[in-house]
């Protein structure tokens, strides 16, 4: 059932910044049985979470959870979907183009894993009008500068498709997490798209350093400033003027439904840094639309 009281306030949020809704780059939609095991981990406090509790908000069935985005008001999402080992990137895909297919305020979501026949199956995607990737570094437990992923980069970087990338150590660190195989990545192909989920946690300083140096490397705000994300890896204030500056290449994600609290709780955290109403209608909506030209 919608929760009637928290989408309005989700609208008055939004209808106070003077915008026709949200764009949320990083919501997860996936095969219900393979969501279910991904609940079962958060249930059981898992280390690749840190070994904390993390109740799931939306723990709800797919048609309930795309009308309560509808509901919230957001324009467009994606369904982040992400393989842990070889061998499930493609069937993934498959799933998510028709999810797509019946879902159009769905991005066309599509992901990828370092395995024979990557390259062949990412084109097939990029035909298929797969809009935006997902890559999970950590989940997935693979170098992203792995060679048998060489060819899917130059081809994501010369469609101009991004790719939202879990590679932050955070919430807690993968074999390789962390900036220094995205820097190998990114000078082999600088123009790739890259979003960079959770502002890169906890090495926010090392990703704003990217996102300064790559123009298409973009970050998104998952969990960011939130109470829950600020009492384990919080930011430091120190760095908020640099994110102000990159404040065209700042994209919203919440992580709905995977979220230990309200979805309001996040537009919430990003309204409290105070950095204007102007950067508040880029990050919410204006850049979003204008990466995937909504």
């Amino acid at each position: 059932m919608v929760d009637v009281s928290e989408a309005a306030e989700v609208r008055a949020f939004w209808g106070g910044l003077g915008l026709p809704g949200l764009v949320d780059v990083h919501t997860h939609f996936m095969p219900e049985r393979v969501l279910r095991k991904v609940w079962e981990y958060f249930d059981a406090a898992g280390p690749l979470i840190g070994d904390r509790g993390w109740p799931i908000t939306y723990r709800r069935g797919e048609a309930e959870r795309t009308a309560l985005l509808r509901e919230f008001g957001v324009r467009a999402f994606t369904a982040m979907l992400y393989p842990h080992k070889a061998g499930m990137a493609r069937w993934l895909n498959g799933w998510a183009a028709e999810f797509a297919a019946r879902t159009p305020d769905c991005l066309h979501t599509a992901t990828l894993f370092p395995e024979p026949g990557v390259e062949e199956y990412v084109r097939e995607a990029l035909e298929a009008g797969a809009r935006v990737f997902k890559a999970h570094v950590q989940v997935g437990g693979y170098d992203p500068a792995d060679a048998q992923l060489d060819g899917a980069w130059g081809l994501l970087a010369e469609a101009g498709t991004p790719v939202v990338i879990h590679c932050g150590s955070g919430p807690a660190p993968g074999k390789h997490t962390g900036p220094e195989p995205v820097a190998r990545v990114l000078a082999r192909h600088p123009r790739l798209c890259l979003v960079v989920a959770h502002l890169g946690m906890p090495e926010y300083r090392e990703f704003l350093d990217l996102a300064e140096r790559y123009e298409r490397v973009h970050l998104d705000t998952t969990m960011a400033f939130t109470d829950f994300t600020e009492d384990l890896l919080p930011f430091p204030p120190a760095l908020l003027p640099r994110l102000a500056a990159q404040g065209d290449r700042v994209l919203l994600g919440t992580d709905f439904p995977n979220i230990p609290y309200p979805y309001l709780h996040q537009l919430r955290a990003l309204e409290r840094l105070d950095l204007g109403a102007d950067w508040l209608r880029a990050v919410c909506h204006h850049n979003g639309a204008r990466l995937f030209g909504l």
